[in-house]
Order: structure tokens, then C-alpha cells, then sequence
């Protein structure tokens, strides 16, 4: 997957799911081929959006504005906060403060709340990797699901989320990842924050009350350790990406029970941990 940079577009702001603006033109100039070319081009739009959870401020999350709900629910889900969508009473978004409300279910025990305040930007920095081990063995969980994928499927599924991966093409900005299946089912959700779109998938997966079994997930960037515990919390046994895995998001596989495929490029691709999920022949 790369953006089409072979010439400056013209392009406007592009508002997403909730109404604000996805991308953003911003004037460049551009040396393409021995010829300079001024003019405007699509940016990828980021957006600090501040939690606050039982009226304390929780987290404030940089991302791509759309799907917030979505990516609310899944970023407490992946935290340990919550555990189905049924804990939150209630979510409130004031898109245009940057800010949303979460009311929990007076049920849920003082340590699924809150943890320290916290500031999360765009990028997998040493910022969010301080703290995000805590809540692992809480949310973290074995898959046991038995899907498959013939070699073929495995291209088959990487080219769809090429196909569904537009505001990648509009600004060369963001990360795609989708929930998907050999059958044609696809949900695909990009963020300037990796993270953040594996969130967004995960919070629509728990709103929506949708069955993860025989499920992948489609991933355009490297596999790290954190990618694969948001994969391992969604619940699929098989997930795909471009790039290449870490160390330790290979180990995590092997002990959750997830088949990890990687560098799926140019009709070939390496299969990392519990191969018996990918056919051969």
C-alpha cells in the first residue's frame, strides 16, 4: 500500500462519520520528475479528544475524528475499564470542545475505573508504552477460535482492505485496519494513531454485539506488541499485515494462540506463529 504522490491534487476538507474534517488541503510545493508543482494537497486532519470517565479526566487521545463512539468504547475496553458495552450508561460528545463523557454502570468495581491520567498522541512513542502492560492480564485472553485461510485468501483479504483504505490514498497519513472474512465481510477503520484504529474496530465489535469467530483482522502496518494485544482482545485468531512483526508481539502470539502472517507482499507472505490456521497446498 502506498499514497499517490505523482502529482499535487486539488482537494477540500473531507468530513468523516461525525462531521469533522478526515483531511485537510494544505498548499505544497512538489518536485515530481524534473518538474516543480505548486498547489494544494490532501493532510491527514488530527484531533485531540479528552475522556473523561464518572466526571474525572481520564485520557486525552490524538486521532482521526470519526468514529469516536466507537473509539471510545474500544480504547476503555482495551484498558480493562470495561468489558462489554453494556458497562457504559451512558457517552456524551461534544465534537466541537474535543471533549466526551463517560457514565459507567454503578455495578462495575472501583478498579475497572480509572487508572492515572494520561496523554496519548498519534504515534506508538515511549508515552503510551509506560502503562499500557497494566490492565493486560485483565483484558488479554486465549483465542480458541479455529478459523482458516487458504494461501489465496490471504491476498484476497489484503487486497480488500487496499480497496476500503481511501483516506490512506487521500494523504498517505493514516493506518488501515479491518475485521474481516473469507466469505466478504469487511469493517475498515483508519486513524493517524495505529492504535486508535484497532480501537475503532474493537468498539463497534462490542456496541454492535458482533461474533468474532471465524473472524481476521487485516492490519496495514507493523505488527508490534501492541497491535497484537488489541488483536488478541478482539478476540480473532488470524491476523495479516504489510509490514513486519517485533520479538515480542511474535511471543504473545504464540501465547495467546493467534496466527500472526506477515511482509504479505508482492503474492508472497511469512506466517510467524501457529501456521495450522493457514492451509498449505
Amino acid at each position: 500500500m502506498s499514497a499517490n504522490s505523482e502529482s499535487v491534487r486539488r482537494v477540500d476538507a473531507i468530513a468523516g462519520h461525525d462531521g469533522l474534517p478526515v483531511c485537510e488541503p494544505r498548499s505544497v510545493i512538489a518536485y515530481r520528475h524534473g518538474t516543480w508543482v505548486e498547489g494544494p494537497d490532501a493532510v491527514a486532519s488530527e484531533y485531540a479528544l479528552t475522556v473523561y470517565v464518572d466526571d474525572e479526566e481520564f485520557v486525552t487521545v490524538v486521532c482521526t475524528p470519526e468514529y469516536l463512539e466507537d473509539l471510545v468504547t474500544g480504547f476503555l475496553a482495551s484498558e480493562g475499564v470495561i468489558r462489554r458495552a453494556s458497562d457504559i450508561a451512558d457517552i456524551s460528545i461534544n465534537r466541537s470542545g474535543g471533549a466526551v463523557r463517560v457514565r459507567l454502570q454503578a455495578s462495575l468495581p472501583r478498579r475497572n475505573r480509572l487508572y492515572n491520567k494520561r496523554y496519548i498522541g498519534s504515534c506508538c512513542g515511549k508515552g503510551r508504552q509506560s502503562f499500557y502492560f497494566q490492565s493486560d492480564a485483565y483484558s488479554a485472553r486465549r483465542v480458541t477460535d479455529d478459523v482458516s485461510l487458504k494461501a489465496t485468501q490471504v491476498f484476497t483479504l489484503m487486497d480488500q482492505l487496499d480497496v476500503n483504505a481511501q483516506l490512506f490514498y487521500d494523504t498517505g497519513g493514516v493506518h488501515v485496519a479491518a475485521i474481516c472474512d473469507a466469505s466478504g465481510f469487511a469493517l475498515t477503520r483508519a486513524d493517524i494513531g495505529r492504535h486508535n484504529a484497532l480501537d475503532k474496530l474493537y468498539g463497534y465489535a462490542l456496541r454492535e454485539d458482533l461474533a468474532m469467530t471465524g473472524k481476521v483482522v487485516t492490519f496495514s502496518g507493523r505488527l508490534s506488541s501492541e497491535v497484537l494485544l488489541k488483536v488478541g482482545r478482539i478476540g480473532v485468531g488470524i491476523v495479516l499485515c504489510r509490514s513486519a512483526p517485533t520479538a515480542l508481539a511474535l511471543t504473545i502470539a504464540e501465547d495467546l494462540n493467534i496466527t500472526t502472517v506477515g511482509f504479505i507482499r508482492d503474492r508472497s507472505f511469512n506466517i510467524y506463529t501457529h501456521p495450522w490456521r493457514i492451509a498449505r497446498g
